[in-house]
């Protein structure tokens, strides 16, 4: 199981939640024992009703990191804090 869950809510067709996967996927494959879960705000109602403006949302261990758009450099720097 992994110290460090990193989820990122979206939905099919969001160009946005596919450029953020581009970075989560760069920046996680640094970070060794941090898991990415992927989760469809269609899937759930609440997560729809909730985040259905601001896909994509980045969370780090259930806390909000980002939404609309994630940063390289912010990401690297979030999880540096959590995994040291």
């Amino acid at each position: 199981m992994s110290d460090v869950t990193v989820e990122i809510f979206g939905k099919p067709g969001c160009h946005l939640c596919d450029d953020a996967r581009q970075v989560l996927d760069r920046v996680i494959a640094d970070f060794p024992g941090v898991e990415l879960v992927e989760r469809n705000i269609l899937d759930n109602a609440e997560w729809f009703e909730s985040m259905q403006n601001d896909i994509p949302v980045v969370t780090i261990n259930q806390k909000r990191h980002a939404q609309w758009r994630v940063t390289e450099a912010d990401l690297r720097a979030a999880l540096r804090e959590v995994t040291e």
